[in-house]
């Protein structure tokens, strides 16, 4: 199932603590917010995404810990990017150094920050255009570097800052580069 996007500016203008408070309030519901304020409503996932997902934080999870160059979040954080959306990526990571300037209560809402890295995963079920759309986004908002990976056909788009969208066909494993230092990816247990 798509996503919804529901404009109700014409009759209320959510604050940013209102939308935090809305989304708490329908956990069964995977709300994020556009810059103009609509909101756009996301089906739960399903097991095999959330099963792809589960390895994919794991791996960022086990290589941050070893590192401890920043701090890496799972798909239930929500940020608010600069532009004023609110995403909430299949998973994320932010340097330390940029994570410390903000305040507890920032840290506790949806952070007033854009990731460094971020990564999208996509089944047949989510709008390819959309995601698209959403990644540039985020390198747009400040992401330094992202993936956007097909679960479907096993293709994998890089984002990076100041260059062209490179698109890998059925690639074993995914490097860190320089914004994730000695990160590899492996795919086998996402695939």
């Amino acid at each position: 199932m798509n996503a919804l996007t529901v404009n109700f500016n014409s009759i209320i203008k959510l604050t940013d603590e209102q939308f935090f408070q809305l989304c708490q309030e329908n956990e069964l519901v995977l709300l994020e917010r556009n810059p103009d304020r609509t909101l756009v409503l996301m089906p739960l996932s399903g097991g095999l995404k959330s099963i792809c997902n589960c390895h994919l934080t794991a791996q960022l999870a086990n290589w941050n810990r070893d590192e401890k160059l920043g701090v890496a979040f799972g798909s239930c954080t929500g940020f608010t990017l600069p532009n004023g959306a609110v995403r909430s990526p299949s998973a994320a990571w932010i340097k330390w150094d940029r994570w410390d300037v903000l305040t507890e209560e920032k840290r506790e809402k949806f952070a007033p920050i854009c990731p460094d890295f971020v990564v999208e995963l996509r089944t047949n079920d989510d709008c390819w255009q959309r995601l698209q759309t959403k990644m540039q986004e985020y390198r747009d908002n400040g992401a330094k570097f992202g993936w956007l990976i097909d679960l479907e056909t096993r293709q994998v788009e890089i984002y990076r800052q100041g260059r062209e969208v490179e698109v890998l066909k059925s690639p074993v494993s995914l490097s860190g580069e320089d914004v994730l230092p000695g990160f590899i990816l492996n795919l086998e247990p996402i695939w």
